[in-house]
């Protein structure tokens, strides 16, 4: 059987890694001869929270946001042990696996060509992507590996809720092990911010449209129409990004290259954990899959908003958090090729208890 590795997914999102590559030529060619304008734009803080960088990422989150129905909870013991897994790998295994990995890379492998400063931002970065997992993403992952869409959307509600409890505490844990300090209230306004707000935003116009115009109209009508403007918002604050991280690139441009090799690797790691596990378990690959992207794959709309609101749009920091964007895409359709093509090692049969 032939899949279509990339048939649920738009021209956009499978040509991601070049869109950020053609921002990163924008951003930081705006950033060498017009740096008026990110002179201009930095004018507009509050609590060190850029304000237009801020407005773009909510741009990107609320909308994903509205796709996740909050309701399926109610089937959380309808299989549960493919929810089990997910839990255990996205918030017991992963951030501690992306601690290590980058450590391991950033202040032994690579120490001959990154200082120790620029280390210990880069692990912060690393830690603050690893420890988001993926929520929008994984519907595309898992319409593409043909994944039950009823239990992924119980996985990814059930991780959203999972963030605003376990998030903080995980990173300042991580990050004070590798010594940098980060107040708990700017980390929490940061989770406020860009998780409860688009989230109970999300909520409220979810159940009242459908309340009002009904579940079809919801899903085919009303969604869509923030497709291109969720992708508009990423690209505009990825060249807003790269308008302040002109010198860090210019200044480092092996550096892109050296940050993406641990987060290639952790993403593989990750993968191969969960799905290998849910082989063990006789998991049906329709849950197996789903499982094994979320814990790949990475919230990064939240780790770049996270970043830049603790360290600022220009520290090296939310260049990691980007270069995860940079990687994700190519990478994540390599494993959906291999988690298709590995189909049979799974039961194929769909649960009946999720299929009601």
């Amino acid at each position: 059987m032939k899949d279509q590795p990339t048939a649920g997914i738009s021209f956009f999102e499978k040509n991601l890694t070049l869109w950020v590559i053609l921002c990163m030529a924008v951003g930081v060619g705006i950033g060498q001869f017009l740096p008026g304008i990110p002179a201009f734009l930095s004018r507009f803080e509050y609590a060190r929270v850029s304000i237009p960088i801020a407005i773009l990422i909510w741009l990107m989150i609320y909308p994903m946001m509205m796709k996740v129905d909050f309701t399926s909870i109610k089937d959380v013991r309808r299989e549960p042990c493919g929810l089990y897994l997910t839990w255990i790998v996205n918030w017991l295994i992963k951030p501690f696996t992306m601690f290590g990995i980058a450590a391991l890379f950033f202040h032994v492998i690579f120490k001959a060509f990154i200082p120790p400063d620029l280390a210990q931002d880069y692990l912060a970065g690393a830690v603050i992507l690893g420890a988001a997992p993926c929520t929008a993403m994984v519907f595309v992952w898992s319409h593409l590996t043909r994944g039950n869409p009823a239990y992924t959307v119980v996985q990814v509600a059930t991780n959203d809720l999972i963030i605003l409890v376990a998030f903080v505490p995980i990173v300042v844990f991580l990050l004070g092990i590798g010594g940098v300090t980060i107040p708990w209230d700017t980390l929490f306004l940061s989770v406020l911010l860009f998780v409860v707000i688009p989230l109970v935003g999300g909520v409220l116009t979810r159940s009242t449209l459908i309340k009002r115009k009904g579940g079809d109209y919801f899903q085919n009508r009303f969604l869509p129409k923030f497709d291109n403007l969720t992708m508009a918002g990423l690209l505009l604050t990825l060249v807003l990004i790269f308008s302040f991280q002109g010198s860090v690139i210019l200044d480092n441009p092996l550096h892109i290259l050296l940050i993406a090799i641990p987060l290639i690797i952790q993403t593989v790691l990750i993968f191969f954990i969960a799905y290998f596990v849910s082989r063990k378990l006789r998991l049906c690959h329709d849950i197996a899959a789903p499982a094994g992207m979320i814990g790949a794959s990475n919230f990064f709309e939240l780790a770049v908003a996270v970043a830049i609101n603790i360290f600022g749009a220009s520290s090296p920091v939310v260049l990691v958090t980007i270069v995860g964007v940079l990687v994700e895409v190519p990478l994540m359709l390599a494993l959906v090729k291999i988690a298709n093509r590995t189909r049979h090692w799974f039961p194929s049969r769909t649960p009946e208890s999720m299929q009601d």
